[in-house]
């Protein structure tokens, strides 16, 4: 698969690039922004997957988190996507910033006229870490997620979705029940269909509560000045719940002040590093 580079800067000793691609699961151009530390020019090094919120694109994360030193210092690859197909010319697709463009959810739509572009999480799972694996010197076997809201929920059903495929996974502010809550049900609804029992395939309360694969020590930062949380759009307490039953170990902070920006995100980039860093065995 051809990758364009689109851009390149020296950062924290390596190098913060953005490439272009056509996605086959996407069926249109995509962007994702890839670090490469110092090490990866002499070496293979494990890669943390980002996984950015509604609206967003790929450039959210790399100019507003502050992640590259934390990275650069760990030997660590972060690998940001976009977060929903782009000029697809679905009609909709552009009427509300919570749906259709940047707004996939990480989901693989079933309901038309979504079903054939917004393929999410298949491009996160699958399209993009053969991508990363075949172009840059990346341990096919060391990866992990991480992400932000609506990312926060990607992060946690790709690693429960796919016992064992990620290390561990990390996530601020994440939608935890989106089946219990506003965002959730306007894109559940429109991507999978009236069926709730689809919705379950993509909700990480519902998957904790039937995890069974090997131990996925999860780290969860929640901002308690959050206006999402008092909206109960992110529901962390239903979570929290389902892995206790599950035994799941989590750490979750809640941190008092902090509310749902990248302020918040840099104030705690470097702890989510160094966690990811543990199990990655850097």
């Amino acid at each position: 698969m051809a990758l364009t580079q689109v851009s390149s800067n020296k950062c924290s000793g390596g190098y913060q690039k953005v490439f272009e691609h056509d996605s086959t699961e996407l069926k249109c151009k995509m962007k994702f922004a890839v670090y490469l530390p110092p090490k990866a020019e002499s070496g293979k090094c494990p890669v943390l997957y980002w996984l950015s919120g509604l609206t967003c694109t790929e450039q959210n994360f790399i100019t507003k988190a502050g992640s590259q030193q934390a990275a650069s210092e760990h030997g660590i690859i972060i690998v940001a996507p976009d977060t929903s197909p782009r000029g697809c010319n679905i009609e909709g697709e552009d009427e509300s910033w919570d749906f259709g463009t940047g707004a996939g959810f990480y989901v693989n739509a079933t309901e038309e006229p979504w079903k054939t572009n917004y393929r999410m999480y298949a491009y996160v799972t699958e399209e993009l870490p053969s991508l990363i694996n075949a172009n840059f010197p990346a341990y096919p076997e060391k990866m992990s997620i991480s992400g932000h809201s609506m990312g926060g929920h990607g992060a946690l059903i790709c690693a429960l979705k796919n016992p064992g495929k990620y290390k561990t996974v990390s996530a601020f502010a994440p939608i935890c029940n989106p089946m219990q809550c506003a965002w959730g049900q306007k894109a559940f609804t429109g991507y999978l269909g009236e069926d709730k029992k689809a919705w379950e395939a993509y909700d990480a309360t519902v998957l904790a509560a039937s995890y069974s694969g090997p131990r996925l020590d999860i780290l969860i930062d929640q901002g308690r000045d959050d206006q999402f949380l008092s909206a109960s759009q992110l529901l962390p307490d239903n979570l929290n719940a389902a892995c206790s039953e599950t035994k799941i170990p989590v750490v979750f902070r809640l941190q008092p002040g902090y509310d749902h920006s990248y302020f918040f995100i840099y104030s705690f980039i470097n702890d989510h590093i160094k966690h990811h860093a543990k199990y990655l065995n850097v």
